[in-house]
């Protein structure tokens, strides 16, 4: 009889039925769309964040220490201090390894520059090289391709990138290449150490910084100039990294200042600092610091997008619980009749109150399948227009929708309860 009463009430009032219904399904389509893309857009974030460059910096300890005290990035003390170009590889053993997209090593150097043809062309310059492209196949079996052309996704390069193993060209920044007459094509001569070598300009890059005025050469050549094989100055990493919160800034000005439960959190947590003290554990006298403008932009701007997605979510059921108040309440005056005949033959309060209930709930229940699967598809709709792939589906939404559709519908039948409660049989029998 109970449930008789419940699907007649349904089929009679469907119009309703159908409006609360169509409510639920907008906020939870909206809630499950947002908290999926919310709980899948970290990395999607950082990764497009990537085109800023390196967000860590590995050098050796020596040569950070001089940095730190006395600002010195160049001279005794600090040029004379090496990292080992066998060790970059044990970057992708780390716990985090495969947060790490890229990495390149770095060699600055110097040598005498000359232009053929031209004689006034000529003096001291900058070098570094690096890898601009580099494909290995790690002890694991995995396959790595990586190098500074991934990482310097904003140079303007007039002309080419030199490639993997054309270590007969170089690329000039373009300050040094406009101050010298250099184009792309033009042959150049270096020399240090009393080793004589030919190049030609492959390409002029513009980085907008100190670079525009080095030149860039595969890192192989550098050392073959500067006589110093398998040596390197620093590292270039990029990191997928979590946001900082107390824990990860306790760690990072002391990681022995943790408990053990603490350590075990955050090493275990891709923390900025957490990854940095990994590759601090790899890298033969390494010291690895985050690249803090633009480690902290990455949190902010993730921190600030997830906020945004959380008050997205919020907004929506508190306007579905309005909704569906105005519409339980409206349904529940239209039948006050009916209601207050039940409680003249004898229905308790609350047992008005479960029939009513149960209809919302059961409305709600459809109207929830149907916009959870809505939420989905226009989860992959963001996650294409915006991040240009599709976001992952988190199981744990399910439960949230859920848990958020049965206390929106549930806050929503607050006032229809209230106007239950307080209904009197004989005024409502009577048509007052």
């Amino acid at each position: 009889m109970f449930w008789r009463m419940i699907f007649k009430t349904l089929a009679r009032q469907k119009s309703k039925m159908l409006m609360i219904a169509f409510t639920v399904i907008l906020g939870v389509s909206l809630s499950t769309a947002m908290m999926n893309v919310m709980l899948g857009v970290g990395d999607k974030v950082n990764r497009e964040l990537k085109v800023y460059g390196a967000n860590i910096t590995v050098r050796h300890k020596d040569a950070a220490l001089m940095s730190d005290l006395y600002g010195l990035t160049e001279g005794l003390g600090v040029n004379d201090k090496f990292l080992y170009e066998e060790d970059i590889f044990k970057l992708k053993t780390i716990f985090w390894g495969f947060n790490i997209l890229d990495f390149v090593p770095m060699l600055d150097g110097h040598a005498i520059l000359s232009v053929k043809g031209r004689p006034g062309a000529a003096g001291d310059v900058s070098l570094f090289g690096t890898w601009t492209e580099k494909h290995a196949v790690l002890s694991t079996g995995e396959e790595l391709a990586t190098g500074l052309k991934s990482l310097r996704t904003w140079w303007e390069v007039e002309g080419d990138w030199i490639g993997e193993d054309d270590n007969n060209s170089v690329m000039i920044g373009k300050i040094l290449a406009s101050k010298n007459k250099i184009h792309v094509g033009d042959a150049i001569t270096l020399s240090n150490n009393g080793i004589v070598k030919n190049y030609i300009v492959k390409g002029i890059f513009n980085d907008g910084g100190n670079s525009d005025e080095k030149i860039l050469m595969n890192l192989s050549e550098v050392q073959k100039l500067m006589n110093l094989s398998g040596k390197i100055s620093s590292i270039e990493v990029s990191a997928l990294t979590t946001p900082d919160n107390d824990l990860a800034r306790k760690a990072a000005q002391d990681p022995k200042s943790l408990s053990p439960d603490e350590y075990e959190t955050w090493y275990c947590t891709a923390y900025v600092s957490a990854i940095c003290h990994q590759i601090q554990e790899v890298i033969r006298d390494g010291v690895a610091k985050p690249v803090r403008q633009v480690a902290e932009s990455e949190g902010t701007i993730l921190n600030k997008t997830t906020l945004l997605m959380i008050l997205i979510t919020i907004l929506s059921s508190i306007g579905s619980a309005l909704a569906i108040s105005n519409l339980i309440t409206a349904s529940v005056i239209e039948r006050s009749q009916e209601l207050g005949l039940l409680k003249a033959l004898g229905a308790y309060n609350w047992q008005i109150v479960l029939l009513v209930l149960l209809e919302v709930m059961i409305t709600g229940l459809f109207g929830g399948v149907i916009g959870y699967f809505l939420g989905i598809g226009f989860a992959q709709i963001i996650g294409q227009t915006v991040f240009g792939s599709y976001i992952e589906i988190a199981k744990m939404v399910i439960l949230i929708v859920a848990v958020i559709l049965f206390f929106v519908t549930l806050l929503g039948s607050v006032p229809a309860i209230r106007y239950l409660t307080a209904l009197k049989p004989t005024e409502v029998l009577h048509g007052k």
